[in-house]
């Protein structure tokens, strides 16, 4: 007999197979194309053995049409994208860190139109009791009692905002699923982990190779928990299929690119205890797969309204906000970058701001501008906190966000660290308000030059105002200088609402630069 676990992960709210830059594009991914490869794999491995099939987490937030549901929708009421994922059979669903972004009241909301069984054994209450769903579930198919047991990365309570988050504790994984397994292991055939997390080190060599202790604990719990049978992964948007201590795992990659697969080849000992006789792993691309279609009769009303919404004319530009190169416009300031600093800096009364280009999908708004531009460029829905900072604060921050930068053979490079195991362009901030210069010869540490403000060195104890994305004001990005105690306001919308308020205000922009950032790579 085989046992086959399917799962997807990071889908983040993406239906159909677009990354909604521009209007019609089919791209080889989407909720609507791994429905179809998972319901074709389902149907065949059913011949075989029991199918389990797992939603392992960040699928409530991401697109521009899960924030239509969530921010613009009158009813701000999670139902229609649940209803889209409702159209797939999942056995269990996990949480990602992402499901919070919106408040635990939208999240609750969405756990109750889910038809899948939600899993949550390390996010607590305040008795230390699970808050979300249960900690395991044990299913039984075809004779065999299959435990799985769901967890999330603890890293959440690090980047959410506190009102999101309120009442909760978050446990390390490898802590509950220390407790867990054992429990499971009494009660089931086969024990499957599935982690809202991912590999904290390197595969092959063992090393460790994640910037944030803690934020991924997959390696770990497989090396140091017995009793594991398969380990289903996601949060690092990695394609993976392996062993990793003779344990298949898997890690579908995001947007439904692909659909993991672990097959365990089951029989019985003398005693009649079920044993795995031998393991199987692979991604099952959905690049190609047609599009399923209940998913798309689910999704066809709401997917028109997020097309006219996403289309309608905000704001006009006098020149061009349009970029084709990401890289080169984190080296060199783009009048995009300077607009959202501009708002940024507007919004919240600050003396200084900070903002990334948080992907390379980004090109910049387009004349006019409309909601597509901005939800393509500005993709999470976080809004903004005003910071009482020092000068220290500032340098230090600089001197995190120049580590973005690595050089070779005198050309400037993206440090390999921001690129794997995760791509993390969002972790590089421009700076506007200040002027400085970036010198990526210099050692980490000691490259920020020239750093001014109205033209004035920056002294260490000078009191400063910064406006921020609540991602980084909280210190999200292993920005420790920024921390919760020293916000002093916050935004009540997200970004995305904050830039329509501001066109409304301004509806004919100019588009400038002002140059007051550079990066070299000067040895001398």
């Amino acid at each position: 007999m085989k046992l086959t676990i399917l799962s997807t992960s990071d889908t983040h709210g993406y239906v159909f197979p677009t990354n909604y830059v521009k209007k019609g594009t089919q791209l080889g991914f989407g909720l609507a194309r791994a429905a179809t490869v998972i319901a074709q794999e389902q149907a065949a491995a059913k011949e075989q053995g029991p199918v389990v099939t797992i939603e392992n987490g960040d699928f409530l937030e991401g697109s521009p049409l899960a924030y239509y549901v969530a921010r613009v929708n009158p009813d701000r009421d999670p139902q229609p994208l649940m209803n889209i994922y409702n159209q797939i059979d999942y056995d269990c669903g996990i949480l990602g860190n992402h499901e919070f972004n919106y408040g635990q009241k939208y999240l609750q909301a969405a756990i109750r139109d889910a038809k899948r069984t939600i899993l949550c054994a390390n996010i607590l209450d305040s008795n230390g009791d699970p808050e979300y769903g249960q900690p395991y579930r044990i299913i039984e198919k075809a004779g065999i009692k299959i435990g799985v047991l769901g967890l999330t990365t603890q890293a959440v309570y690090k980047w959410e905002k506190a009102t999101n988050i309120s009442g909760l504790q978050f446990e390390s994984a490898y802590i509950a699923a220390k407790k867990y397994v054992p429990i499971i292991r009494e009660q089931a055939d086969i024990v499957v982990v599935c982690y809202h997390g991912g590999f904290e080190r390197d595969l092959t060599t063992g090393k460790p190779n994640d910037i944030h202790v803690g934020e991924n604990e997959a390696y770990h719990i497989l090396e140091a928990i017995p009793g594991i049978d398969a380990l289903v992964t996601g949060h690092q948007h990695r394609q993976l299929a392996t062993d990793v201590f003779d344990i298949p795992t898997t890690q579908p990659g995001f947007r439904g690119q692909a659909i993991g697969k672990i097959t365990l080849d089951l029989d019985r000992d003398a005693n009649g205890k079920v044993i795995v006789v031998n393991h199987g792993s692979e991604l099952v691309s959905a690049a190609e797969a047609p599009l399923d279609e209940k998913v798309l009769k689910a999704a066809n009303g709401l997917n028109d309204e997020v097309g006219h919404w996403l289309d309608q004319p905000l704001g006009h530009i006098k020149g061009d906000m349009t970029f084709t190169d990401p890289f080169a416009a984190r080296i060199d300031e783009t009048p995009y970058i300077e607009f959202i600093q501009k708002v940024q800096m507007a919004t919240m009364g600050a003396d200084i701001s900070a903002t990334a280009l948080f992907n390379d999908e980004a090109r910049g708004f387009e004349n006019p501008i409309t909601m597509r531009n901005i939800m393509t460029n500005y993709v999470y829905p976080n809004g903004l906190s005003l910071l009482n900072i020092t000068g220290a604060d500032l340098k230090g921050a600089l001197e995190v966000t120049a580590r973005y930068f690595s050089s070779q053979d005198g050309e400037i490079i993206v440090n390999p660290a921001f690129i794997h195991p995760k791509r993390r362009q969002y972790n590089y901030d421009m700076y506007e308000g200040v002027d400085y210069r970036i010198n990526v010869a210099k050692p980490m540490g000691q490259r920020i030059e020239n750093l001014t403000y109205h033209g004035q060195p920056i002294e260490d104890d000078q009191r400063l105002r910064i406006a921020l994305n609540q991602y980084r004001a909280v210190g999200g990005g292993h920005y420790p200088m920024y921390s919760a105690d020293k916000i002093r306001a916050e935004s009540q919308g997200a970004m995305s609402e904050i830039i329509a308020d501001y066109l409304q205000e301004h509806p004919t922009i100019d588009a400038t630069a002002n140059k007051n950032f550079t990066v070299v790579y000067d040895p001398e």
